[in-house]
């Protein structure tokens, strides 16, 4: 997870910067007389100068980044948005000096000064004058979901997501996150929630773990996701604002949300894993702070927590000379409104979730079992999402682990074909990542019989060349299918 997450934000610091590009070739000379300042006009909310990009020293070399005067942009405009009495103009006006009246990384917003700011621009005053659950559509800029009436817990699957591409090297198909599928729960939820609950029990602080100052950045993602919910699935969530109760009608659990620490909301009630990154404001550098981990693959919580995003990606060979500069960058100035999402695959003896170093599942890797039956293969998928919330400027890393069985792809058009193909003839390295020689021996076979079977039927033109699907991470028709397995 740690290499998918270096490769998700490397591609995303391109992406966003081609797009900014492109947006702006009308206005380039504002731009770059911008950059020239290196400060952007104070605006009507009388939000902070702030730095659009690194200073100089950047481009000499790595040791030399300077990311103290690079902010994200300001959300204090959705202040006014809000139209709240007694919000805007409550705190004094920020300060010439703005790293001096930043928030401590390592101090709670409860006891810190009302006139301390975080990097979004918001004041520790205007923070508690908003209360518990602000509209956090409109200081983020990432609308609520759309209500799924129809859902029903007991059929729902995941979507089929199929990330295999070819030509296969390290890109990430990066994609807009869509806003109805932040967080997504399917029928096993329960059993899920009841596993991970078990991991916590036995590892503790090693999945779970919230350090000094992470206050305010935990209870905003617990604040955001219990607002998505309740959005998303009307039917099996409910929020008293009044007596701060979250209703779970699937669990038939109630949260008494003043007594349960935000973490632990989200743990009990979202088989979602979060990492959450706090910018250092006397470096201007990202910290790993916070977080619930409990479909790692390689790595967990205790392993990482407090550590910059170069030491977290330590291991990873010449991270250092191609991906950090990049990496600290996109971090620094990433926006609350380009929340992206990406699939990461492996294959898989059974359905592990939890795998530290030294998990005894790894042995399964190791070597190819002769008697491995198809049925025991499996496809993981980690559904990822990169989002930084509006308040407390935290970014969120989340993923979910979703495993479907392989045998799924006998009817799923073109699956097999490009699957078969990646296994062939991708590249050494990236399929040593992927860890998929332990059950090729069973997996390629099959792959080769699904994709004449199709060939035969017409449902693949026999002279078709293996490339990504435009329809990817999913395949054509997936959506019948999906819903008829589903019956709804």
């Amino acid at each position: 997870m740690a290499i998918d997450l270096t490769w998700l934000l490397g591609a995303a610091f391109i992406a966003s910067t081609a797009f900014f590009l492109i947006v702006h070739k009308s206005k380039r000379e504002t731009v770059l007389d911008r950059l020239r300042i290196s400060r952007r006009r104070v605006s009507g909310a009388k939000t902070p100068p702030r730095s659009l990009s690194p200073g100089k020293k950047q481009v000499q070399g790595l040791e030399e980044a300077n990311y103290l005067e690079t902010f994200p942009p300001s959300r204090r405009h959705a202040l006014a948005e809000l139209q709240l009495p007694g919000i805007v103009g409550r705190s004094t006006d920020p300060p010439t000096d703005w790293n001096k009246a930043m928030l401590p990384m390592t101090k709670s917003y409860l006891e810190a000064s009302p006139s301390s700011f975080t990097p979004c621009g918001f004041s520790v005053e205007e923070i508690k004058a908003l209360g518990d659950f602000p509209d956090y559509s409109a200081l983020s800029g990432v609308p609520l979901p759309r209500p799924y009436p129809e859902f029903d817990i007991h059929k729902a699957l995941p979507r089929p997501y199929r990330p295999f591409r070819w030509a296969y090297h390290q890109t990430m198909s990066l994609t807009k996150m869509e806003p109805d599928w932040w967080l997504e729960i399917e029928s096993t939820y329960a059993d899920r929630i009841q596993e991970r609950q078990g991991l916590l029990a036995k590892h503790g602080e090693a999945v779970l773990q919230a350090l000094p100052g992470s206050e305010l950045a935990c209870k905003e993602l617990m604040e955001m996701a219990l607002q998505f919910l309740c959005a998303r699935y009307p039917h099996y969530f409910r929020l008293d604002k009044e007596q701060m109760i979250f209703h779970n009608d699937i669990l038939k659990t109630e949260t008494d949300l003043n007594a349960t620490e935000p973490l632990h909301v989200l743990f009990n009630n979202i088989p979602e894993d979060f990492a959450i990154m706090l910018r250092d404001e006397e470096t201007g550098f990202y910290l790993f702070r916070a977080g619930i981990i409990c479909s790692s693959l390689g790595w967990n919580v205790a392993s990482k927590i407090g550590m910059r995003l170069h030491e977290i990606h330590a291991p990873i060979p010449d991270y250092k000379e191609k991906m950090q500069f990049s990496m600290d960058r996109y971090f620094a100035k990433k926006p609350t409104d380009r929340a992206i999402q990406r699939g990461s695959w492996g294959l898989e003896v059974d359905q592990p979730l939890y795998m530290p170093p030294g998990h005894p599942h790894e042995k399964h890797r190791e070597h190819q079992m002769d008697n491995l039956d198809l049925s025991r293969c499996n496809l993981r998928v980690d559904w990822q999402t990169l989002r930084r919330l509006p308040l407390s400027a935290g970014v969120v890393f989340n993923f979910k682990a979703l495993f479907t069985p392989v045998e799924e792809f006998r009817n799923e058009p073109y699956i097999p074909g490009l699957l078969l193909k990646v296994l062939n003839e991708g590249k050494k390295s990236l399929m040593e990542y992927k860890s998929t020689w332990h059950v090729e021996h069973v997996v390629k076979p099959a792959m080769e019989r699904f994709h004449k079977e199709q060939v035969e039927k017409g449902i693949v033109p026999e002279d078709w060349e293996p490339h990504t699907l435009e329809e990817s991470p999913w395949y054509p028709g997936w959506e019948k299918k999906w819903h008829q397995q589903q019956g709804f």
